[in-house]
């Protein structure tokens, strides 16, 4: 059912806000199927609006057992499952040094491993049809780090690192995947308290910067370039199209980004490319 105009059954976490909500809503246009998901299903359901195609589940991603009752509960309203979409995610920002065990602990546990839950949990269904799709969310901070992104970043690189492996695993049974590196866009990643969490410990040497940098993302939230409703649509061509690439950069600003660091990655291979080809035995080496 992943191949062609036939209507699918996506099952798309955190769609209570953000992208996700536009992500079912085009889904649904597109005529398939929709298992909107998130922490409270009557949010849910008000978010996206209530349709015929549409089933409302409360999930909790960092929860393997609400996982596992989510996919059965998609399974007894549709049948199936043929788009999993890994959406749900939150944002720990600031230094390193700033942020306690505990936030960086909880970043990975949402970003990284509450995928991992709901994926796993899927699979078996997808094994069984020899068909589907897994669309992962990244980020541009997934290829590119920065500075005030140090959890988020290293949760990002995680499923790109995993994804990348994963279709390996997947392939042989009919199921594709493409991770979505987005920039900027207008969704509720910046929204404080909800999606942004701010670091938990005061340190003086980076009081100056953490001040300057949450002013300027408090300032940029709601003007950001990327409109979530198009990514939302690309992605449901994407996926009609049967033909998912593996990965999709998702924005202009993403764009240059990954190419500016495509490019260092290379100039830095160039600077050293004698060095590191002198590293292999030569067989008169001795120790």
């Amino acid at each position: 059912m992943t191949d062609g105009p036939k209507k699918n059954v996506w099952f798309i976490t955190g769609a209570g806000r953000g992208l996700g909500i536009d992500i079912a809503q085009a889904a649904l246009a597109a005529g398939h199927f929709v298992v909107a998901t998130g922490r409270n299903a009557d949010r849910v359901l008000t978010a996206i609006g209530a349709h015929h195609n549409l089933s409302a589940v409360a999930l909790d991603i960092t929860d393997p057992g609400a996982a596992e009752a989510a996919a059965s509960a998609a399974v007894a309203r549709f049948g199936r499952i043929d788009v999993l979409v890994n959406n749900a995610g939150n944002f720990y920002a600031g230094s390193f040094e700033t942020l306690s065990p505990d936030q960086f602990r909880a970043q990975m546990e949402t970003n990284f491993f509450g995928p991992l839950n709901v994926t796993r949990a899927i699979l078996p269904i997808m094994r069984k049809q020899r068909s589907g799709q897994v669309i992962t969310v990244t980020s541009t901070a997934g290829l590119v780090a920065g500075a005030f992104v140090s959890a988020y970043a290293a949760s990002k690189f995680a499923l790109e690192g995993w994804m990348e492996s994963l279709r390996f695993d997947l392939e042989p049974f009919g199921i594709r995947t493409m991770a979505v590196e987005p920039g900027f866009f207008r969704t509720e990643l910046l929204v404080e308290g909800s999606s942004t969490i701010w670091p938990e410990q005061q340190i003086d040497d980076y009081a100056e910067r953490t001040a300057q940098t949450i002013a300027a993302w408090r300032s940029m939230n709601g003007l950001q370039g990327g409109d979530p409703r198009k990514l939302a649509a690309a992605l449901v061509t994407l996926s009609d199209s049967g033909e998912l690439p593996l990965r999709f950069i998702a924005g202009a600003d993403a764009i240059a980004g990954i190419e500016q660091n495509l490019a260092t990655i290379q100039a830095q291979i160039d600077a050293t490319r004698a060095m590191s080809a002198s590293l292999s035995f030569d067989g008169s080496a001795e120790r």
